[in-house]
């Protein structure tokens, strides 16, 4: 029964743990997550690409997170080979230095946490207030599960099959490298691996020795996440988490058989035990930045393994290609599955055409430009397309429901090749006209249109992904959204008149250019938020009007 009774709170323990990290992590990417890609992809160098990794795994609370991120950068062509690899093992450093701050004895600070974040998530109304108040509640939670964690391991550790299995991981420390790999591997954070093992060996539950095991082995396990989270991206994007596992991995392998061959560990040694187990992490990750300058020598060996794949050049893109199967026609639900996978299509193209937006505001490039035109020609030919295949569903076999499914998925499909028009119509003859004008930006207007810009695109990401989920608390989230990008416009509106009224003159040049651009911008979000409406309204999470219901009446 003690057995059962250690089993449930240690896991309930450990979800909690896990839980609280993910809660941190999904606030912070809530509200800062828009900018990740400015702030990665701006970092030339190896050794500002390894701080500014170091800097977003403190922030995101895991460099697995940080590596997924680079994956996608650089197969997207954005972030550069090098600079990527070098950013990863920044993170690597900076997960363990976060550990270090997490490991202090804190829990003084629990109700602090609570009382502030609670009232702040509780109370606020602003979008990024709640999020602010998600973050300080998940670190409050991640304290709490520690304490819990201890509390577990208290009445057992005296008892007889705990002290077994730690003397046994303490002398068989291949085991125990293992073991802390794969809970790595299983937990998806090493974050959680290393403060458990921190915590267990502060309780004297396992010996340091056995602590270092599997404290290294969950190194092993972190690096290898990001290659299983990439696995279905391109070959390009895979290349950066498999150089972090080589470089990772090998180093771990190395360090776990020097650290248990030879006697480090008293050069490492705290008074505190855990202490002890948190300076091995932070100088095995600190070491690896060490490999720095060998990230850009890995590029050819890593493009070797994985070879990009080869595409015929006559072919056009697949993402030009309809995926409308009429040999689905004769049923109504495959029908309707072909035509959300074609308004799907539709908002890829329309991602594709609003990224470059601010690249063109910078540095105008007609032919850059005239692709982005032919692209709207594309959009065009979905509509019609989409048109013509909801006209030639089968009424006979149709419901009222699925009626109403193509309508909603037509009307969607109308919003995004609006869309296309906002960027084609508006957009490019503005960046045209900022460029033959030779008219610049202030610093703070262009500081506000990439701020909209990148919350844009990320409004994009989670509008194609309530398009497939059709969750309501997805939905709601878009449409708060909406309301945010409402604010940011209003707010830029405002700054920049008040900068028209103190009299600077690169604001009154830009003047047409900046309104036109946040107007645009908040239009573009409107139509790209509009898959949420349907969904809301079907969960009776939407008001029909503004309006009262009543005119009060004149006495």
């Amino acid at each position: 029964m003690t057995i059962l009774w250690f089993i449930v709170h240690l896991a309930g323990a450990i979800m909690l743990l896990l839980y609280a990290v993910r809660m941190v992590r999904t606030g912070i990417e809530r509200t800062f997550g828009a900018s990740f890609r400015r702030v990665m992809t701006r970092s030339a160098d190896v050794v500002r690409a390894s701080a500014t990794g170091l800097v977003l795994a403190v922030i995101l609370q895991s460099s697995a997170a940080v590596g997924l991120l680079v994956a996608g950068f650089t197969g997207a062509g954005a972030l550069a080979f090098a600079p990527g690899l070098a950013m990863t093992l920044g993170a690597d450093l900076g997960s363990a230095l976060l550990i270090q701050v997490l490991s202090f004895p804190l829990d003084w600070l629990v109700p602090l946490l609570l009382a502030v974040g609670g009232l702040t998530f509780i109370r606020s109304t602003g979008r990024n207030a709640k999020q602010a108040g998600r973050i300080i509640l998940g670190v409050a939670f991640i304290l709490i599960s520690l304490r819990f964690l201890r509390d577990t391991m208290d009445p057992i550790r005296d008892s007889a099959f705990l002290p077994a299995i730690a003397g046994y991981l303490a002398q068989d420390y291949l085991t125990a490298f293992i073991v802390g790999a794969a809970l790595a591997l299983v937990m998806h954070s090493s974050l959680a691996v290393v403060l458990m093992c921190v915590t267990l060996v502060g309780l004297q539950a396992f010996p340091v020795e056995a602590g270092v095991s599997l404290v290294l082995g969950a190194n092993l396990g972190s690096s290898v996440i990001p290659v299983w989270l990439s696995r279905g991206m391109s070959p390009m994007a895979r290349r950066v988490p498999m150089a972090n596992l080589t470089l990772r991995g090998s180093w771990a392998i190395f360090a776990v058989v020097l650290v248990n061959s030879i006697d480090i560990l008293p050069y490492l040694s705290s008074a505190r035990p855990g202490q002890t187990l948190v300076n091995v992490h932070i100088a095995f990750n600190a070491l690896q930045l060490l490999a720095l300058p060998l990230c850009r020598f890995l590029e050819r060996p890593m493009a070797g393994l994985l070879p990009d794949v080869a595409q015929a050049g006559t072919e056009p893109p697949l993402i030009h290609r309809s995926v409308l199967d009429d040999a689905a026609l004769e049923t109504p639900a495959l029908a309707l599955a072909s035509l959300r996978r074609e308004v799907l299509r539709m908002s890829q193209i329309v991602e594709g055409m609003m990224r470059p937006v601010m690249d063109l505001y910078a540095r105008y490039d007609s032919a850059r430009a005239a692709r982005l035109r032919a692209e709207d020609g594309a959009l065009n030919d979905a509509l019609d397309g989409i048109r013509r295949y909801v006209a030639s569903m089968p009424g006979e076999a149709m419901r009222k429901s699925d009626y109403k499914e193509a309508r909603e998925l037509t009307e969607y499909a109308i919003a995004l090749e609006s869309a296309g028009d906002i960027i084609v119509r508006t957009l490019m003859p503005l960046a045209q006209e900022k460029n033959d004008g030779n008219i610049r930006l202030s610093t703070a207007g262009q500081s506000e249109l990439v701020t909209m810009h990148e919350r844009i695109l990320h409004n994009l990401s989670l509008a194609s992904n309530v398009l497939i989920s059709d969750d309501l608390a997805s939905a709601r989230l878009l449409l708060e959204e909406k309301v945010e990008m409402t604010k940011m416009e209003r707010s830029s509106r405002k700054k920049h008149l008040r900068r028209l009224s103190e009299g600077k003159a690169i604001s009154f040049e830009s003047s047409d250019i900046h309104l036109e651009t946040t107007r645009s911008f908040k239009e573009f979000n409107s139509l790209v938020a509009a898959v949420g409406y349907p969904i809301l309204y079907r969960g009776g999470q939407l008001l029909e009007t503004r309006l009262i219901e009543t005119m009060p009446k004149e006495e």
